[in-house]
């Protein structure tokens, strides 16, 4: 039996010729979709309908894709929450970020908070379904992998850990049809009231390397690094937590 299956796509962004395409993380999110439901996949979009890099989307083998139609401006969180209320949708996947727009990565966890479903985060894997439950291989940090149970409907992050997307195929992309449908524009009051700029990576500090000769300098360089002084704690109180705290940030120097 196949899961009503809804993929939430966005436009993303070439990192070197900032021209728009598809979103990477999207594209994972389709792939996956694709292997549970095949033909059956709806794929959805709020935004421009007339936006040339959907049919990237089109063409990964998608016979159609809904667009719902709203200026750049508007709040995409209410006409989703409608459109997936109507639907009868059990699955939900899209990306974990946006590459263009706020790319907050806030609009699963206020879409999922609306229609009061679980969400899960990161996602490289959905395993099964069976009896209304899916097993889900959840993405951790250096290569881990969680398995967890969940309960239908729900929604979920795709995490890069998750099978690329396949190759956009011309042909397919042209022939895809789109097909428009006229919503209710929210505006969004963050996005007219704030000002975007380009994210800046934080600072790293760098350790002072203290050595008289070069091949002193390099070993120090190359060496594996240490563990810290660091500690553990568990079943600590909040009291005893933020002393924790203050004692690392006072021997860091962070604060004097």
């Amino acid at each position: 039996m196949t899961i009503p299956t809804v993929v939430l796509v966005s436009i993303g962004i070439h990192p070197a010729s900032q021209r728009p395409r598809r979103a990477e993380q999207d594209a994972r999110a389709v792939e996956m979709g694709l292997q549970l439901a095949g033909d059956d996949l709806h794929v959805l979009h709020a935004g421009n309908p007339h936006e040339p890099a959907l049919r990237a989307y089109l063409g990964m083998g998608l016979a159609q894709l809904q667009v719902l139609e709203q200026p750049p401006q508007a709040d995409a969180v209410p006409v989703l929450r409608d459109y997936l209320r109507e639907a009868g949708v059990q699955l939900v996947l899209t990306g974990n970020q946006a590459e263009t727009g706020e790319g907050s990565g806030m609009l699963p966890y206020l879409l999922a908070e609306q229609l009061g479903w679980p969400l899960v985060a990161g996602v490289a894997q959905i395993e099964s379904v069976h009896d209304g439950v899916a097993s889900v291989l959840q993405a951790l940090p250096r290569g881990q992998r969680r398995r967890l149970h969940v309960r239908l409907p729900f929604m979920a992050t795709v995490d890069n850990a998750a099978p690329i997307g396949r190759q956009s195929a011309y042909g397919p992309a042209m022939r895809g049809e789109i097909h428009a449908q006229d919503v209710e524009v929210v505006d969004d009051q963050l996005s007219t009231a704030a000002t975007l700029s380009p994210a800046k990576p934080r600072p790293k500090r760098l350790k002072v390397i203290k050595a008289k000769s070069g091949a002193d300098r390099m070993k120090a360089a190359t060496a594996k690094a240490a563990g810290g002084s660091g500690r553990v704690l568990s079943g600590a109180s909040a009291e005893e937590g933020a002393q924790a705290i203050l004692t690392l940030l006072i021997e860091e120097g962070v604060v004097r």
